[in-house]
């Protein structure tokens, strides 16, 4: 299973997500961004790897579908739930995560 994390920036919480679940068993896993400008941007070829994209804000999932419903026909979409208001590997973020993405993970 290939699984996308996409927040805003790709700085903070995606990150933390992909290294979280990187040692994930029967998983590869990525992150990217939605806004303009962010360093590792969502790309067509990416949403068409994934299987599973977990995003983090309802937000998110607009954006997406807006930009690249053509790309999404072979994922699932999620959303977390998970505000921006965590830095990178914060304890909690990393909390949260390990409460809400491992019911996706399973096949």
């Amino acid at each position: 299973m290939n699984v996308l994390f996409v927040c805003s920036q790709n700085k903070l919480r995606s990150p933390t997500a992909e290294q979280v679940f990187a040692n994930w068993p029967g998983i590869e896993v990525a992150s990217a961004g939605l806004d303009d400008g962010c360093g590792n941007p969502v790309t067509p070829e990416a949403l068409e790897w994934a299987n599973l994209v977990l995003v983090m804000e309802q937000a998110h999932r607009n954006k997406l579908s807006r930009r690249f419903k053509p790309h999404l026909k072979n994922a699932r979409v999620i959303v977390l739930g998970i505000p921006d208001d965590y830095e990178f590997m914060d304890p909690e973020l990393v909390r949260i995560l390990e409460a809400k993405v491992p019911q996706f993970l399973r096949r």
